[in-house]
Formats: structure tokens, sequence, C-alpha cells
């Protein structure tokens, strides 16, 4: 893939983003970083200067907590981990972003019903 197939998250999506991977374990910001490029298949990437700002903001809110450890490399690292808040909010998040985009799929190929 090459880097005209490549594009920025719209505003707001990037914690979505973050709470998805981090919901599956324990996880390092680098990592997170390298789990959404993966995850995308290569298309998103998240550069420091949004990610990190992005996890201060959710362990603000209390959605992710941070414990530093060892990372594979034997480097200390914090290791973000999702919140019984956390989980709660990003279950709600997760639908409301399957209604908009079904919504906007709609409107987008011209077919939502009951328009006149």
């Amino acid at each position: 893939m090459n880097s005209a197939d490549k594009f920025d998250l719209p505003q707001g999506t990037l914690d979505l983003l973050i709470m998805r991977v981090v919901a599956l374990g324990p996880i390092h910001g680098y990592a997170i970083a390298q789990r959404i490029q993966q995850m995308s298949r290569e298309t998103l990437q998240v550069k420091q200067g949004s990610l990190y700002p992005a996890l201060h903001r959710l362990e603000y809110k209390k959605f992710l907590k941070s414990t530093w450890k060892a990372s594979e490399t034997g480097r200390e690292a914090k290791y973000y981990d999702l919140t019984a808040i956390g989980r709660t909010h990003l279950k709600a998040e997760t639908e409301n972003w399957s209604r908009l985009t079904d919504v906007v799929g709609l409107i987008l190929k011209g077919t939502l019903e009951g328009t006149s």
C-alpha cells in the first residue's frame, strides 16, 4: 500500500481505536500505534504527537489506567489497561459509531428512505 492510500483519522476517532486495542489486554503506547496500523492493514498510522496526548486524555477521563513495567526489550514502559468505566464507554461509543456509519453510508449511497 503506498502513502496515497493512507489518510488521517477524523476528530475523536483515535480515542475509540485506542480503547479498542487496549481492550485486548495491557499494552504500551508504541505497541498501540503498531497494532492500529496492523489491524487497519497498514492504512492508519498514528503519530506519537497524536497518540500520547490521546492516552493522557483517556487516562484523565478514567477510561484507561497505567502501570510501569518491563517491556519486551527489558526497558521500563507504561502499559495501559481499560478500566470498567472505559469498557462501558467503549461499548456505547462502538454502538454509536456503528449507527453513524450506517446512516452516513445510506446518505452517501443516496438511498435514505423516507425523504421527499
